[in-house]
C-alpha cells in the first residue's frame, strides 16, 4: 500500500487474481506380503511385510510433469523400503495445491498417500479440494469399464503403458534399474492420460470446485475460470428464474443469480 503522502489510485483496489493450483497425480505401491490358506479372495492370516510407496508422478495444470521413484533418492539401496523422501516430496506438492485430480483418487491415491505420510511423521497439509474422474465417469455415464485405460480407449485419448504384469513390481522391489525406469514411464503415462480424461469430462462435472472463488474472479466459468461465457436462456424454479451461461472454452453450463418473479395469488 502507498504511504500517507501518496494518492490512492484505482489499481490499489484491484483484486489480485491468480491461476488455480491444480495438481494431477498418481502413485504406485508395493503389495502386501502375506500368509494365506488359499490363493483366491481370502483373508490374510498374517502380514509379513506392509505395503509402501514405489513411485509417483505429478503435474501442475499447464506445468511440467515430475516423476519420482525410490531409486531416485540418495541413500537408496536395492530392496530398500524406506519411502520417507519420496513421500515427503509429494507431500510438499500437496501443500501448494488448491485442487488435486486423480482417478480413483478419493478411495486409493489420497488415502494411501495420507497413510504413508502419517507413518513417516508428516503433519496434514493445508486443505485442498479433490476431483475424482472415476466418480465422474460412474455418475454421468455407463461405460463398459470405468478403468482409466478403458476410458482413454473409449474416448479416443490413448492407452496406458503395458507393464507385463506383476513381474514389473517384483523387479522394482528387487532394485533392478531397468524395472524402475519402466515403472516411471508407466506412472508418468497414467498422469498424461488422466489429464486428457479430465479435460474431456470437465463440462460434465457439476460439483467441480469453483475456480472463480479460488482465483477471486468477479465472474467466469466455475469449472475452468474462462471469461468466455455466453447467455443461453434461463433455468426456472418455483419462485423465479436464473440466467443460464455456457462456457465457450470448456463447454460447462452454469446459472447466474436468482431472479425473482411476481407472486400471483
Amino acid at each position: 500500500m502507498p504511504n500517507s503522502t501518496e494518492a490512492l489510485t484505482s489499481s490499489d483496489f484491484e483484486v489480485r487474481t491468480r491461476k488455480p493450483r491444480i495438481l494431477f497425480f498418481d502413485i504406485e505401491t508395493a503389495p502386501l506380503r502375506i500368509y494365506a490358506w488359499k490363493t483366491w479372495q481370502t483373508d490374510a492370516i498374517k502380514v509379513e511385510k506392509d505395503w509402501y510407496m514405489l513411485s509417483w508422478s505429478a503435474r501442475w495444470k499447464d506445468g511440467k510433469q515430475v516423476t519420482k521413484c525410490l531409486a531416485d533418492y540418495e541413500g537408496y539401496e536395492p530392496t530398500s523400503e524406506d519411502d520417507s523422501q519420496l513421500v515427503t516430496e509429494l507431500w510438499q506438492l500437496f501443500e501448494k495445491a488448491d485442487i488435486i485430480v486423480g482417478h480413483n483418487l478419493d478411495r486409493f491415491d489420497i488415502r494411501k498417500t495420507n497413510t504413508r505420510a502419517i507413518l513417516n511423521g508428516l503433519k496434514p497439509t493445508s486443505p485442498f479440494k479433490t476431483v475424482d474422474t472415476l466418480k465422474v465417469a460412474k455418475r454421468h455415464f455407463a461405460f463398459t469399464s470405468n478403468r482409466l485405460d478403458s476410458l482413454g480407449e473409449s474416448l479416443g485419448l490413448g492407452r496406458k503403458v503395458k507393464t507385463g504384469g506383476f513381474e514389473l513390481w517384483e523387479s522394482c522391489m528387487k532394485g533392478i534399474p531397468s524395472a524402475w525406469a519402466k515403472m516411471k514411464r508407466y506412472n508418468a503415462k497414467d498422469v498424461t492420460l488422466l489429464i486428457k480424461v479430465y479435460d474431456k469430462l470437465l463440462p460434465w462435472i457439476g460439483n467441480h470446485p469453483n475456480i472463480t472463488v479460488i482465483t477471486d474472479q468477479e465472474y467466469g466459468c466455475r469449472n475452468c475460470g474462462s471469461k468466455a461465457l455466453t447467455k443461453r436462456g434461463f433455468s426456472f424454479g418455483p419462485t423465479g428464474k436464473r440466467q443460464q451461461y455456457k462456457c465457450s472454452d470448456c463447454g460447462s453450463w452454469m446459472s447466474g443469480k436468482h431472479i425473482k418473479t411476481a407472486d400471483i395469488r
